[in-house]
């Protein structure tokens, strides 16, 4: 109907059995739109609105932000994937 949707998606990917290749992005979202974007290889924020770019450059520019954003592909993402990928192979 009418109104405001928010949502934001975080997502992993690798191909690597390895993970060296793990990337987390993290996408926020308002009407269907991304318009603020952060992913470990590039390391900081993108934004793609102006809005986006405005908090973009406010993430950026906090330490604590972008340090615990940095850190996801460690903490969650090979995380899980390593506690994932032992369950697999114990079933093989």
């Amino acid at each position: 109907a009418n109104g405001y949707y928010y949502s934001r998606w975080a997502k992993c990917i690798h191909s690597s059995r390895d993970f060296s290749d793990m990337v987390f992005i993290d996408n926020m979202i308002f009407n269907k739109d991304v318009y603020i974007q952060f992913n470990s290889t590039v390391g900081e924020f993108v934004g793609y609105t102006e809005h986006g770019v405005f908090n973009a450059r406010r993430r950026n520019d906090d330490p604590n932000i972008l340090q615990s954003e940095r850190a996801q592909v460690d903490v969650v993402c090979k995380h899980n994937a390593e506690i994932r990928q032992a369950a697999i192979a114990d079933k093989t």
